[in-house]
């Protein structure tokens, strides 16, 4: 019985799937044949600046080697940044949220230099750093570090008193009220702060590739600009599009899996 009902669930979200599946693809017929209009048909765009889709999927075919190359270069710039900066906005989120003290004196850091756009810090790093990824890096964790302490710190101050109280009366020394109870219930904010540090981390990293790197989309697009070869800087654009959208995925993933307990109490 409960295995016919599990089956009949899975069937009734296949249903609903379908439509909004076929819809996608068609916007997306759509999309391309408007491209072709507009830039080769009838030319209401400037060329070279605006490729038509047939050029742009040329110039994958020819430089799919070298595109692949940089992709991997630049989710491995990404991912390295992104990650430091975000064990950096954790470890400071929670000592400013969870300590009277830390915050006295680390919210007015944070709002003196959070707010500094992270690209205004590259002559600094390209005069502390001699390694090139480290500068990038450096850069890309910086740009991530704000939100993240930001909203890990809000999460972490507005847990309810009465959740604290109660694992007080049981016996809960700090630790266990830090890692058991505050950062768990700080947990939906804390995931807003990762989200907004991956946003800027995507829109640092095209600047700083721009540090010297040898590789990556954001060097290939400047590469391909600099010889006015836009289908090729539509190409990469098209591929940092997909890139992107698959590393926010998988974020909603561990998103869904780890705040499971909000579903049906929070629509998302």
């Amino acid at each position: 019985m409960l295995g016919s009902t599990n089956g009949a669930q899975r069937a009734s979200r296949r249903s609903h799937l379908r439509p909004a599946t076929g819809l996608l693809l068609s916007a997306a017929i759509l999309v391309l044949c408007a491209w072709q209009l507009i830039t080769l048909k009838f030319a209401l765009l400037p060329l070279p600046y605006f490729p038509g889709p047939e050029l742009v999927l040329q110039s994958v075919v020819n430089d799919w080697r070298l595109l692949l190359d940089c992709t991997w270069h630049s989710l491995f710039l990404l991912l390295g940044g992104y990650f430091g900066g975000v064990v950096a906005g954790l470890i400071s989120g929670i000592c400013i949220g969870w300590s009277p003290r830390i915050r006295y004196w680390g919210m007015p850091i944070l709002k003196t230099i959070g707010p500094i756009p992270a690209v205004a810090w590259i002559p600094l790093a390209l005069v502390i750093f001699d390694s090139t990824w480290v500068k990038a890096g450096s850069i890309i964790a910086l740009a991530v570090w704000f939100p993240v302490t930001m909203l890990t710190a809000s999460g972490i101050s507005n847990v309810r008193v009465a959740y604290l109280d109660v694992a007080r009366t049981l016996g809960a020394g700090r630790l266990y009220l830090i890692f058991r109870v505050a950062i768990p219930a700080a947990m939906p904010s804390i995931f807003i702060g990762l989200f907004m540090g991956l946003g800027t981390s995507f829109l640092t990293l095209i600047v700083a590739e721009g540090m010297g790197v040898k590789s990556g989309l954001g060097w290939y697009i400047d590469w391909a600009r600099t010889y006015s070869e836009y289908a090729r800087v539509f190409a990469a654009l098209l591929i940092m599009s997909a890139f992107f959208s698959t590393i926010m995925t998988l974020l909603f993933v561990i998103r869904d899996y780890v705040l499971v307990w909000q579903k049906g109490v929070i629509k998302w």
